[in-house]
């Protein structure tokens, strides 16, 4: 999905929700929620660490990596969220 504009940059909001089953529509403006915003890979990794109950020894297994690297991997995403909320 989209998250910012091909034109200039800016960050993009959903304009309308659709239901699909009964064609239902909601229109607003909305703001996407900060972990849409994040790469796919950022969500994935995020699933899988509460997947693993936030232990990021169980994560460092799973993506067969060191502990510290995962830890790195962690607060690169706890940045971008944080970079996203201001």
């Amino acid at each position: 999905m989209p998250c910012h504009c091909p034109s200039c940059h800016c960050q993009l909001d959903v304009k309308s929700l659709t239901c699909e089953c009964c064609k239902t529509e909601v229109s607003g403006c909305y703001r996407l929620p900060t972990l849409a915003l994040l790469p796919a890979e950022d969500q994935q990794f995020i699933l899988s660490f509460v997947r693993s109950s936030g232990s990021l020894k169980e994560m460092s297994a799973r993506l067969k990596l060191s502990y510290p690297t995962v830890r790195n991997m962690l607060n690169d995403i706890i940045e971008r969220i944080d970079s996203h909320e201001k």
